[in-house]
């Protein structure tokens, strides 16, 4: 037993079940049944870390009985056991049909220990089909062993299986292929799209990273890509040095360039706008709110840093490359306090960063001539006394907020009267409401000494008073970063059925009023944990800064490694555009060839020729958005009208696209990504649009792009939410 167990486990990592051709013999053979009600004749139950029940009456596909399964630990397996082999001479393939309980259900299915590979899902609702090729697990010439086995690494709810059967050949030999899995698309949500309701403009800065790959950025036409994240706090842009903060031992980096002696000519930051000048970017770039910047140390390692060990005593880590850096814990765990902010770092005023500015306006242009374009007001500050607590060990407040806001956004306005800025760029929920001296509502001393007021609106609220008293508006944006809480969803792998399911649900936190967030975010009590974020922002801009934009420069729904990453991620970007947020980039970027990376293309050059989404959002409805997610959207240069349809669910759906107010043409072009091929968009056979509905099928976990062509022209404008720069 132990061994057949190893066996088992061993051959988890096979191929999917792939369309496999199969001479038929001539030979008549009868249909050998496994299961029909009850086990078959000589058949037995084997199976392991499995509760089995093979008379389940409720659901059944055939007859009065099913089988159902509940693996009650990693691997587990179903396992029928044949007393005589059966010889499998006139007979081609094996058929059974599987149904998930409460979740959709995830095994695979072998024989003789050889696998049939990839997984078969199975999702509530519905039986399935599935039809697996004697070629498929090997040809073998008798069949003794069949296994249903977990591939999920754990337990799972209850599932069915009925009807299990070796199938007998039949007619003369053929080489026709068999598909392993043959399910029934079964209908789906009604999707519609009206193309003269809710237009508005959708900004093309929503579709941004954090420090893309320049191939990448090329291949997308990328609107933005941001230099951010806790290095960009303390970077010397005269020296080409920056900090690392508590990200790797607060040690300063010195940036290798060409001629030490020309900086800051050369220097990384250079080199990025240069890059994104090329090709075709917008620049966001991170300016110091904190005061301090890294001083440069000669040479290499060792570098220079936070908590040297020679200085300050034991720590609970150091660097493996130089243990001389500390982490600035004790080995009893307490933060190092009373070290000198000088060993790393030197005191700066804005008059630094506007000397920056002005270097990069006689380098590039200003930002209305090509140059840089957007200014980050630093990064995360309300986690400075934790990512940077060498040099500012204190909390950060309301107040120091406000003051270094506006002595930092003046000078880059001074510097650059075209540049926009975009502040304060918090890490996440806590922040919104409470100055990191609140911690997080533990305490509400900054809170209630200015009025009761959360942080954002109060903050808001002195840019628009600074606005009214001095005539010049500092803040641009309204800047928040966002990552889901929802446990192992954010810069996590895919991971198991539970966690991909929740990470397609917690894409409603970016909208969704009646979606309690599945995080600790929900026992903090704040507006019953509703986040609907872009709404909320809006809300609190309309409120206490009208005509400030909305960005969030940092978010990641993770799993970009993987189909149900490029779901999320696609799902996201057809929110983001239908809430009106204006400009979005992803921390961190996927690599070219990862599924992230073809959500990006399938917005931004989905035929490979530069086509896009539409620029003029329409409105785009789904009756139910969490099976068949929709976005519509009108291009102003061929008046096309596109439908981005994201299928979230494990099985394969039908439905009726239907049109409003539109005359198309009498094919549509349409595009796909999917599991099929995770190498690349695939263009599907056009689609026949009768009475303006187009019928469609769309396979288990895919994204869909519809491209219709006007049949007559048309003369619509897009309501503008806010007014655009030219690019």
């Amino acid at each position: 037993m132990h061994k057949m167990r190893w066996a088992v486990a061993m051959v988890l990592m096979g191929l999917l079940l792939a369309p496999l051709g199969v001479s038929r013999p001539a030979q008549a053979a009868v249909d050998r049944v496994l299961y029909a009600d009850a086990l078959g004749s000589g058949v037995q139950n084997w199976s392991w870390d499995t509760t089995v029940n093979l008379a389940n009456t409720s659901p059944v596909q055939a007859g009065s009985n099913a089988i159902a399964v509940t693996y009650t630990a990693a691997w587990g397996g179903l396992y029928l056991h044949l007393d005589t082999p059966q010889s499998t001479t006139g007979y081609d393939r094996f058929r059974f049909y599987v149904r998930g309980g409460s979740t959709t259900a995830h095994l695979r299915f072998q024989v003789n220990g050889t696998q049939s590979g990839g997984t078969i899902t199975a999702p509530p609702g519905g039986w399935t089909l599935v039809e697996a090729s004697l070629a498929s697990v090997g040809s073998p010439a008798t069949v003794a062993d069949l296994y249903w086995q977990d591939s999920t690494g754990a337990a799972q709810p209850t599932f069915y299986i009925d009807s299990i059967t070796l199938v007998a050949s039949t007619g003369s030999p053929t080489n026709t292929p068999l598909p392993s899995v043959t399910p029934t698309a079964s209908g789906g949500p009604a999707l519609s799209v009206n193309v003269t309701a809710d237009r508005a403009t959708i900004s093309p800065w929503i579709y941004g990273l954090n420090y893309p790959d320049p191939g990448l950025a090329e291949d997308l036409a990328l609107p933005v890509a941001r230099w951010g994240g806790n290095s960009t706090t303390r970077y010397n842009w005269q020296l080409d040095v920056y900090n690392t903060g508590s990200d790797w031992f607060f040690e300063n980096i010195t940036n290798p360039v060409a001629n030490v002696n020309a900086l800051p000519a050369g220097s990384a930051a250079d080199q990025f706008v240069l890059a994104n000048q090329a090709a075709g970017s917008d620049t966001l770039l991170t300016v110091p709110l904190i005061g301090w910047v890294a001083k440069r140390r000669v040479g290499s390692h060792p570098y220079d840093c936070g908590f040297k060990v020679s200085v300050y005593g034991a720590q609970g880590s150091t660097d493996p490359w130089d243990s001389d850096c500390g982490n600035g814990v004790t080995p009893g765990g307490a933060d190092i306090a009373g070290n000198n902010p000088t060993d790393t770092s030197v005191a700066i005023t804005s008059t630094f960063v506007r000397d920056w500015i002005l270097h990069l306006k006689s380098t590039f242009g200003s930002a209305a001539a090509g140059g840089v374009r957007f200014y980050n007001l630093d990064n995360e500050p309300m986690l400075w006394n934790s990512t940077h607590r060498d040099i500012h060990p204190a909390a950060t407040t309301y107040d120091e907020m406000a003051t270094r806001t506006i002595d930092v956004a003046a000078a880059v306005k001074q510097a650059d009267s075209t540049a926009m800025t975009l502040g304060p760029v918090l890490w996440g929920w806590c922040a919104y409401f409470y100055s990191a001296r609140d911690d997080c509502g533990a305490s509400t001393q900054d809170y209630t000494s200015h009025g009761n007021t959360y942080f954002v609106p109060w903050y808001l609220a002195q840019m628009r008073a600074y606005e009214q008293s001095n005539g010049t508006r500092l803040l641009d944006f309204l800047d928040l970063h966002y990552y889901p809480q929802a446990g192992s969803v954010a810069l996590s792998s895919a991971g198991n059925a539970t966690t991909q399911a929740l990470r397609l649900r917690s894409t409603r936190s970016l909208w969704d009023p009646t979606y309690i967030d599945e995080s600790w975010i929900a026992s903090m009590g704040l507006d019953g944990g509703v986040v609907k974020l872009i709404p909320r922002m809006q809300t609190w801009v309309d409120t206490y800064y009208p005509g400030t934009r909305l960005a969030i420069t940092e978010y990641n729904w993770g799993g970009l490694e993987h189909i149900n990453g490029a779901l999320a991620q696609a799902d996201v970007l057809g929110i983001f555009g239908r809430e009106g947020l204006d400009l979005a980039t992803l921390w961190a970027p996927p690599e070219p060839n990862q599924p992230g990376a073809f959500a990006f293309r399938m917005y931004l050059n989905y035929d490979g020729a530069g086509s896009a989404f539409g620029e003029t959002h329409v409105r785009g409805v789904s009756t139910n958005q969490e099976q068949l997610a929709v976005y519509a959207a009108q291009r102003s240069a061929d008046q096309a009208v596109t439908v981005m349809v994201i299928n979230k669910t494990a099985g394969s759906l039908s439905t009726t696209l239907s049109l409003s107010n539109f005359s198309a043409a009498s094919g549509a072009r349409v595009f796909r990504y999917s599991s099929a091929n995770l190498a690349g968009i695939v263009r599907q056979p056009d689609l026949v649009i009768t009475s303006n509905n187009l019928l469609l099928t769309l396979p288990a976990n895919s994204i869909t792009l519809i491209e219709l062509k006007p049949g007559t022209p048309l003369n619509l404008t897009p309501r503008v939410r806010m007014p655009m720069l030219a690019r």
